[in-house]
């Protein structure tokens, strides 16, 4: 059995149909995706409702990235403490709430915050950030330690992350599996090509296999629609789906 995992769209509809189709060609049973829907990308409301229609099929499960509760909340307090850290993300932010409908921004607060199920002989425990955090980054290249301090309050045999956009993996002294899956909206990298991964269960053992996979999409035009959004920053932004080297804009 395949299962894809998704995460950090970021209001980028053509990187993810790209993604989906490339689901589509490899046959997953299943996707589970990690939140971060919308804010501060080309098409943020366009995305959460491609979402929702993805939803009525019961193979799709969705939690709730931190981005997305940022959207719920629809507060100028958050807003303005976002700008004090990263005024484009702020200008982002507040414009986001300007297009995305009512009705969106409640869907967005009623998202379950994780997700823990068993697959085979397997516990598989999907989170945004890490078990304890939203907003927590598991990057590459950390101390194993830190790692298993940070997934200590999980016994899931595999934790899928997302949120810092950069796909990597760790296999613990505990012996759990630590997969990060990338971003599929705006990924880092020099040259960034939307990024998810596959589960590959091997029925009737615990026997698995992880795969990150790196999908070519139409980033001029995403670019150009976010760019067009006029925002202050929106051109930096859009600059970052064209290459990134730093995770947020400056």
């Amino acid at each position: 059995m395949k299962i894809a995992i998704i995460s950090d769209i970021h209001g980028n509809m053509q990187a993810l149909e790209a993604v989906l189709d490339d689901i589509r060609q490899l046959n997953c049973e299943k996707i589970f995706c990690l939140g971060d829907l919308a804010m501060a990308g080309p098409q943020p409301n366009e995305a959460i409702e491609r979402i929702k229609q993805l939803l009525l099929d019961s193979n799709f499960e969705l939690i709730q990235g931190n981005t997305d509760e940022y959207l719920a909340e629809n507060s100028v307090e958050l807003g303005e403490n976002i700008k004090k850290t990263n005024p484009i993300m702020g200008e982002a932010y507040f414009a986001d709430l300007k297009v995305i409908k009512a009705e969106n921004i409640e869907f967005l607060k009623n998202i379950q915050k994780d997700l823990k199920i068993n697959l085979n002989s397997l516990t598989v425990h999907f989170v945004h950030g890490s078990p304890r955090a939203n907003n927590e980054n598991i990057y590459p290249g950390m101390p194993i330690e830190k790692v298993e301090e940070m997934i200590s309050s999980t016994d899931a045999d595999l934790i899928f992350c997302g949120h810092t956009h950069q796909p990597c993996g760790y296999q613990t002294n505990t012996k759990q599996t630590v997969v990060n899956v990338g971003s599929v909206g705006r990924p880092l990298s020099e040259n960034p090509k939307a990024c998810y991964a596959i589960l590959e269960l091997v029925d009737g053992s615990d026997e698995f296999y992880v795969e990150h996979r790196l999908v070519d999409y139409d980033k001029a035009t995403a670019a150009l629609i976010l760019n067009n959004r006029g925002f202050e920053g929106s051109d930096k932004l859009a600059q970052m789906l064209i290459t990134a080297s730093e995770r947020y804009p400056s």
